[in-house]
């Protein structure tokens, strides 16, 4: 299964240093770009990543980075 294009821009979020977030990867999450649960019944499962530092950083919401979570330009080319 092809994750859903949720968006065709960054989505700019504030994390916490040391704090765990889940990405989501299929796309279907209503909590974008955080994973819901939406991704139940597929193949596909959240990314969890740790935050470094605090700070703003860029998330990908068109779901094609290869440097998952964060927005590497991929939807530059959609």
């Amino acid at each position: 299964m092809d994750p859903v294009i949720a968006g065709k821009e960054p989505i700019e979020v504030e994390v916490e240093e040391g704090k765990t977030y889940f990405w989501c990867t299929c796309g279907r999450s209503a909590r974008q770009p955080f994973c819901d649960g939406a991704h139940k019944g597929s193949d596909m499962a959240p990314k969890s990543f740790k935050a470094e530092t605090s700070g703003t950083v860029w998330l990908c919401a068109c779901k094609r980075t290869r440097e998952q979570p964060f927005c590497d330009g991929s939807h530059e080319a959609l």
